[in-house]
């Protein structure tokens, strides 16, 4: 069994030795033991549990759903049917960012493409963020407003 300092830690899983820190104050890391010499201990179980977080992290897991996550397996009262459906709940939600980012895309595309670049006092992209409503974020809604 593996017993490291909290730098060794950082430096072993590529992690930051701040989200480190912010990890346990959190509660997402234990509370390491201590050597003799007072200096913080991590063991294997940590090294693994931290490469866990990092990836969840890595794959958009809020911490919330983290810490959702760890409760059940800390607990050993989890079945991969919960844990898919944790999962699924975060595929929806990455799928429904992707959409918007699609939309955004389309309406930033259209703005550009109703500029020429010119040297004129008016702007239609300006003029377009003045004029700017919620429901405008749909791309046959700058479309059609843009040429009117």
């Amino acid at each position: 069994m593996m017993n490291i300092t909290r730098g060794k830690l950082a430096k072993l899983t590529g992690c930051h030795l701040e989200t480190v820190r912010y990890y346990e104050s959190i509660g997402l890391m234990p509370e390491p033991a201590r050597a003799a010499n007072g200096f913080r201990t991590y063991s294997d179980d940590d090294v693994r549990r931290l490469k866990f977080l990092m990836r969840a992290r890595d794959l958009g897991f809020a911490v919330a759903e983290v810490q959702n996550l760890l409760s059940l397996v800390d607990n050993n009262a989890y079945s991969c049917g919960q844990v898919r459906d944790i999962t699924l709940d975060h595929l929806a939600s990455v799928r429904q960012k992707i959409a918007d980012l699609k939309r955004l895309e389309s309406v930033l595309g259209d703005m550009a493409s109703q500029c020429d670049g010119g040297v004129v006092p008016e702007c239609p992209i300006v003029d377009a963020l003045y004029d700017f409503a919620p429901e405008d974020l749909s791309a046959s809604t700058w479309s059609n407003a843009s040429r009117t």
